[in-house]
C-alpha cells in the first residue's frame, strides 16, 4: 500500500524525462503503450501521453516489453531487474550480471520502472510537490459597504519515507461604510512546516514549526515549535487517519503582554476522498498547558475541495481556535469560514 502512494508521484516525475516507453500486449490482442508506473497484486499502472493513467488486471495481460530497466517480484520470492521481453505468455528479463531470467506471466507479482521508483523515494528538493492556491474574494457597495478577502496556499512533497508540507494563510475584511467603528472587522494571518518520517508502517515522527497572527485579538505573533510521535491507525489510498502525540513550546507576543509557553500536542488528521472529484480534510488539535493546569489551546480544521477541472477546484474552509487565556478583553475564540476557488499545481 506504501508504493501505491507512489503512482501519481511516479508519474509526475517521468514527465519532466526523457520519453521511454513500454509495450503492455493484452490477450486480446490489443497493444498498449507508455510507461509503466507500478504494478502489483492484480493490476499494472501504465502512463500514457495520449489516456494519462491506464490500470489493467494481470490477468487480460499476455506479454511485456521494456526499453529500459524493470524491477520484477516473482511469486516465489524472486527478483530480478533488467529490461523485459516475452513471447508465448513467457516473460524474459535480461539481467546484467545472471543472465535471462524467464518466468510465464502469470507468476509475477510486481512490477515496477526501477529508475522511476527510485526518483520518487528520492526526488529533489524542487521535485514531487503538489501544492494548491484557494482565493476568496466579496464587495459590497450601496446599503453596505464591505470588502473581504481570503486567501490560502498548501503545497506537499511525499516521498517514500518522508512527507514535508507547507501551508499558509489570511483573511482580511473592513467595514468601509463612513464612520464606521471598528474600519476592520478581521485581519488574521498564518503559515507553518510540517515533516513526517515513516519510522515503519504504522508509526512515524514529526516536527512543526506554526506561525499566527490576529490582529483584532492583539495577537502579534504566535509563534509554536514541536514533534513528537504519530501513528497511521488507517492508510489507505483514499482514506487516511493519523493519531498525534508529542510536546512544543510556544512563545506568545500580544500588545499587551508576552509569554512563553511548555503544552502537549494530541491530535489526531482525516483525509478522505468522497467519490471521483472531492476531497475532504479535518484536524483536531489539543494543546494543554504543562505550566497552568486547566489553561489549554485547540485549534479545528475542516475542509472540502470539489474538482472542476483538472487543475481548479471549489473549496470551503471552516476553522476555530480556542484559548483559554487570551489577553483582559478579548475573546477567547475565533472562527474563521472561507469559501471560492482552488488552483491546483503538480499534479
Amino acid at each position: 500500500m506504501r508504493r501505491r502512494a507512489f503512482v501519481l508521484a511516479s508519474a509526475s516525475l517521468l514527465l519532466s524525462t526523457p520519453a521511454v516507453a513500454e509495450h503492455v500486449f493484452l490477450i486480446n490482442g490489443d497493444r498498449l503503450s507508455g510507461t509503466i508506473v507500478l504494478s502489483e497484486g492484480k493490476t499494472l499502472t501504465l502512463h500514457t501521453d495520449y489516456a494519462g493513467d491506464l490500470t489493467v488486471e494481470w490477468g487480460q495481460v499476455k506479454g511485456v516489453e521494456s526499453e529500459q530497466d524493470m524491477h520484477v517480484e516473482f511469486k516465489d520470492g524472486r527478483t530480478a531487474v533488467g529490461r523485459l521481453t516475452s513471447s508465448d505468455g513467457q516473460l524474459q528479463v535480461a539481467t546484467k550480471s545472471g543472465g535471462t531470467v524467464s518466468s510465464p506471466v502469470a507468476d509475477v507479482k510486481g512490477l515496477r520502472d526501477e529508475a522511476a521508483y527510485e526518483k520518487a523515494r528520492h526526488p529533489g528538493m524542487l521535485e514531487g510537490w503538489k501544492s494548491g492556491l484557494n482565493l476568496g474574494f466579496a464587495l459590497t457597495r450601496g446599503n453596505s459597504q464591505t470588502k473581504n478577502i481570503s486567501l490560502a496556499f498548501s503545497a506537499t512533497r511525499q516521498t517514500f519515507d518522508d512527507k514535508l508540507s507547507a501551508y499558509a494563510n489570511s483573511v482580511y475584511a473592513t467595514n468601509d461604510a463612513p464612520g464606521a467603528v471598528p474600519s476592520t472587522t478581521a485581519n488574521t494571518a498564518g503559515g507553518g512546516l510540517r515533516y513526517d518520517h515513516d519510522l515503519n508502517k504504522k508509526l512515524f515522527g514529526f516536527g512543526i514549526a506554526d506561525f499566527f497572527s490576529d490582529a483584532l485579538q492583539g495577537l502579534n505573533l504566535r509563534s509554536v515549535f514541536g514533534g513528537g510521535l504519530g501513528y497511521h491507525v488507517i492508510k489507505r489510498e483514499n482514506t487516511t487517519l493519523d493519531l498525534l502525540a508529542g510536546a512544543d513550546y510556544t512563545h506568545e507576543s500580544y500588545t499587551t503582554l508576552s509569554r512563553n509557553l511548555i503544552a502537549l500536542i494530541v491530535g489526531e488528521e482525516l483525509s478522505h476522498k468522497l467519490g471521483k472529484s472531492t476531497t475532504l480534510n479535518q484536524r483536531l488539535n489539543f494543546y494543554p498547558d504543562v505550566n497552568h493546569a486547566g489553561d489549554f489551546r485547540t485549534t479545528f480544521d475542516f475542509g472540502t475541495v470539489t474538482k472542476i477541472h483538472k487543475w481548479l477546484g471549489w473549496q470551503n474552509s471552516f476553522s476555530d481556535i480556542y484559548v483559554t487565556d487570551p489577553p483582559a478583553g478579548k475573546k477567547q475564540n475565533d472562527v474563521i469560514l472561507t469559501t471560492g476557488l482552488n488552483v491546483s499545481f503538480g499534479q
